[in-house]
């Protein structure tokens, strides 16, 4: 606990109600935190009251708070203004810091008297450059579509010094270049096709489209025939070179899309940039997860303080608390109306998908994950509230055959995949007849009193992140005095199936979850209630069987229950019985070679 909590608690009694900005220090005056308030007394007493709700990451700032400072403003929008220039500038411990792990690159355009466009890590050259691009792939894909659009020239030769000089290289053949090298090509017209090129790379397809359709008609009318054609031609190459960026963004013409996904204690957040209906730039970036009240406003207001580059729509997940503000930030930067949306359905419902999909890839990459699991923890930690995605969980069914062979089995699957090594088999003792609540209220009792006492191995000892019951609500009932008896608090739920044994909801207490409109979580529900039931009906069969081996040994006289479990103890599965020699059963058992020779017998008739 900061012994200054007095002090602070006396200070902030008397601060301004006014909007403003405040500042913790360290002992040292090291700066650990800013952040900017409506109300500014109300927003610090929020962080020295007595018994604070903190997340961890916020009561480890309070704890090295030794003073504080403050900045008054006229209105919460100059607060968040100041707020974000001071983050840029003293870069605090417990501020959202946004970082990439990749360096920028540019699209250049050389001052050669036959300029190239070609892509580069720095801009150490001369000429002029597009950028900075955070994404190299889209930079690089933006130059080889421009180069193959227009029919560039990306040989080495040196123009107009290599004019005549050799004969055309294949890529003027197959029509991917213009020919330069023939020196029948003026100056003025190639610098005319590198202009237009990089139009294409700035504004998109579609500006493009209708600028050379119209000089296509224009040369038509002259009857320049030759340059109509060159023209058609470079109209369908880039429509054909846009294609695959038109079935992704047709109709987005100027938009950042941004997508959220979260995997333990990390945040990934990617922004798709679309300009001129195609996809022009991308960022990710990876922050930790507690870091405010609002992450998404957090970020937005830091990503978009500084930049110049402001769409007319930024499509969201869901709306951030501060999104009047961000929106008044947003204009304040482009000079015109910026939106932010929120699409429940459509084109932009899409794009959020897959830039969501991207910030999952970017975890999984991070956490040997794949981006399917990422995405369905995520989903249904949202879908059962869960804080964050359940990292370990642990899944039950009871299985039996009538009042005989009452089992249960247990599978762990941790991170999205199967924990083979914790799974665990259980025999029901307390239940004489079949009853699948009360053998699911034991099973479950036996394995969280490992918890509480400490005992078992590695995996009993540990506690699970989430309980799933193959079953409903009633199943849940059983379950749930238990949790409270033993102090235990684990989300627990059942996994509801339909009449064909197929999953069709989350059992919750006395109500249901829907899940199949979650596509991902949906598939890890499926798949954890399918090797659940799969274990547990493996090892009632199993333990039938033994029991059926069991009655056929005790039919020889001199065979009693002890002496036929030592028997099934030694050699486990019919194979190994039937291996068995007179001699070793003998040995096994404890009884005489002709007791022996008759088990013999029988256990070559099972």
């Amino acid at each position: 606990m900061n012994p200054r909590l007095p002090f602070l608690r006396d200070k902030t009694s008397k601060l301004t109600g006014s909007p403003g900005v405040y500042i913790m220090k360290k002992r040292d005056g090291a700066i650990i935190y800013i952040g900017k308030a409506k109300n500014l007394k109300k927003r610090v007493t929020s962080y020295f009251r007595e018994n604070p709700d903190h997340t961890p990451k916020v009561a480890a700032m309070v704890s090295n708070v030794y003073d504080y400072d403050f900045i008054v403003t006229d209105s919460e929008f100059e607060a968040l203004v100041l707020e974000c220039s001071m983050i840029k500038q003293h870069k605090p411990k417990y501020n959202i810091l946004l970082k990439d792990d990749k360096g920028y690159c540019y699209i250049r355009v050389s001052d050669d008297e036959y300029p190239r466009i070609t892509e580069e890590k720095n801009t150490h050259f001369p000429g002029k450059y597009l950028g900075p691009y955070t994404s190299s792939s889209i930079a690089r894909e933006a130059v080889n579509e421009a180069n193959r659009v227009f029919m560039l020239p990306t040989c080495r030769k040196n123009f107009p010094r290599d004019f005549g000089k050799e004969r055309p290289c294949l890529n003027y053949h197959i029509k991917m270049c213009m020919g330069v090298c023939r020196g029948k090509i003026s100056k003025e017209q190639y610098r005319s096709i590198v202009a237009e090129a990089v139009e294409f790379i700035r504004s998109g397809s579609a500006a493009s489209v209708e600028r050379m359709e119209r000089e296509m008609e224009e040369a038509a009318e002259e009857l320049n025939f030759e340059k109509a054609a060159l023209l058609r031609d470079r109209i369908t190459a880039v429509k054909k070179a846009s294609e695959k960026q038109k079935m992704v963004g047709s109709g987005v013409d100027s938009a950042d899309v941004v997508g959220i996904a979260e995997f333990y204690g990390g945040v990934y957040i990617s922004v798709l940039m679309y300009r001129g209906e195609r996809l022009y730039d991308k960022a990710v970036f990876e922050l930790e997860s507690g870091d405010g009240d609002d992450i998404l406003s957090d970020f937005m207001v830091q990503y978009y303080h500084d930049r110049d580059d402001i769409p007319k729509i930024v499509a969201v997940e869901y709306m951030p608390s501060e999104s009047e503000l961000i929106e008044k930030l947003l204009e304040s930067r482009s000079g015109r109306n910026v939106r932010l949306y929120q699409p429940q359905r459509g084109k932009f419902a899409e794009l959020i998908r897959l830039a969501k999909n991207n910030s999952a890839e970017y975890a999984a990459l991070k956490s040997s994950r794949t981006g399917k699991e990422v995405i369905a923890l995520e989903q249904l930690a949202k879908l059962l509230g869960l804080p964050q995605p359940p990292k370990y969980i642990e899944a039950y069914d009871i299985s039996n055959l009538s009042s005989e062979s009452m089992v249960a089995g247990m599978v762990v699957f941790e991170d999205g995949r199967p924990l083979k090594k914790a799974y665990k088999r259980f025999s029901i003792k307390e239940q004489e007849y079949q009853n699948d609540y009360g053998s699911m209220h034991e099973v479950l009792k036996r394995r969280l009193l490992h918890i509480v006492n400490g005992d078992g191995d590695e995996y009993f000892m540990r506690t699970p992140d989430l309980i799933l019951l193959d079953g409903g609500t009633g199943h849940v009932h059983a379950v749930q005095p238990i949790l409270r008896e033993l102090g235990l608090n684990i989300p627990l739920f059942g996994m509801v199936k339909d009449d064909k044994h197929r999953t069709r909801a989350i059992a919750a207490g006395g109500s249901e979850i829907q899940i199949n409109q979650l596509q991902a979580a949906f598939n890890l529900v499926t798949r954890i209630q399918d090797e659940v039931h799969r274990f547990s009906v493996s090892y009632m069969h199993s333990k039938h069987k033994k029991k059926t081996y069991s009655s056929e040994l005790l039919t020889v006289k001199g065979v009693g229950e002890k002496k036929a479990a030592k028997i099934l103890l030694k050699y486990k599965t019919k194979e190994n019985l039937l291996r068995a020699t007179v001699e070793e059963l003998a040995v096994t058992a404890g009884v005489s070679l002709e007791t022996a020779a008759e088990l013999w017998n029988v256990i070559q008739q099972l």
